[in-house]
């Protein structure tokens, strides 16, 4: 399988790179490119997983169709034969991994819902007791169960880590309508996801969202409850206070983590063994939810 790290098509203006996404302006549009790269600790790691980002693109398409009654979404192609004409030579590269979608006003903040304890949210949890100004029950483990999911914005940083705020804080930043707003959909847009992945034996733990505004009206965004973006658990598997068996970047991280790395300076990289443990993740990660195949 090819290992596509970026994208560069003659005849497009240069994209806009993400941590893992290329994006190239086409005016009114986007083309949203899902390239194979991994990131973890906002740091960009080599040699990166091939085919992943075909199998994040096409899980968040699953999803958009399975959440348009909830909110509409940006996408306006998922077919390179329905990519506009200046994209058709770049077919080959693009099919699987790529999207064309409505440019949106981003909302500038990210919309977190947990379910349980994981994450920044412990951390934050065993020096505070709250996560993000909701105070919790005490005596709560690493991956226990939450009362009820909760609503944990953080602010959408450009580079480097997005920050974790209160919602009084985003209140102050979005107003108060568009935030409750934002919370309503985001609880609503988890508790679809969590009863369809409990379906498939799978728990999800947290995950995130991003929304922007078009003539109006807000939609859905970027990338859509996938390995990258959320935490999926092996429900059979799960035990509070334990290491949960996951099949998302949490591998990853345990892996780095393991090394000794400081966060800081250059990762090291990737072992053969990591590469091929955290595509098989994302791979049973996209058939337990889907029920199919990626196309690869």
């Amino acid at each position: 399988m090819d290992l596509v790290r970026q994208t560069d098509l003659p005849g497009l203006p240069p994209p806009r790179r993400g941590k893992v996404r290329d994006l190239y302006d086409l005016d009114d549009l986007l083309l949203i490119v899902s390239c194979d790269r991994i990131s973890a600790y906002d740091h960009v790691l080599s040699p990166g997983i091939p085919g992943k980002g075909k199998i994040l693109n096409q899980l968040t398409n699953f999803w958009f169709e399975r959440l348009s009654d909830l909110i509409p979404h940006h996408l306006v192609a998922t077919d390179p034969a329905d990519f506009p004409a200046p994209l058709a030579p770049h077919a080959d590269t693009l099919r699987g991994r790529a999207v064309v979608v409505r440019k949106s006003r981003v909302v500038p903040f990210e919309c977190v819902a947990r379910g349980y304890l994981a994450g920044s949210g412990f951390r934050e949890y065993t020096r505070t007791g709250e996560v993000c100004g909701i105070a919790l029950p005490g005596g709560l483990v690493r991956a226990d169960r939450l009362p009820e999911p909760i609503y944990t914005p953080a602010t959408k940083a450009e580079s480097g880590h997005d920050e974790n705020i209160s919602f009084e804080t985003l209140v102050e930043g979005a107003g108060q309508e568009l935030a409750d707003q934002l919370r309503e959909l985001t609880l609503a847009l988890y508790t679809r996801g969590r009863d369809r992945l409990e379906s498939a034996g799978l728990i999800l733990a947290d995950t995130k969202y991003e929304f922007g505004h078009l003539d109006g009206k807000l939609l859905l965004i970027d990338e859509v409850m996938t390995p990258d973006s959320s935490r999926f658990w092996e429900a059979s598997e799960w035990r509070p206070g334990e290491e949960p068996v996951s099949f998302d970047k949490q591998y990853v991280r345990n892996w780095l983590d393991d090394t000794g790395w400081d966060h800081e300076s250059t990762p090291p990289e990737l072992p053969p063994e990591v590469v091929e443990g955290t595509l098989a993740r994302y791979l049973e990660a996209f058939r337990r939810v889907t029920g199919g195949e990626p196309e690869m």
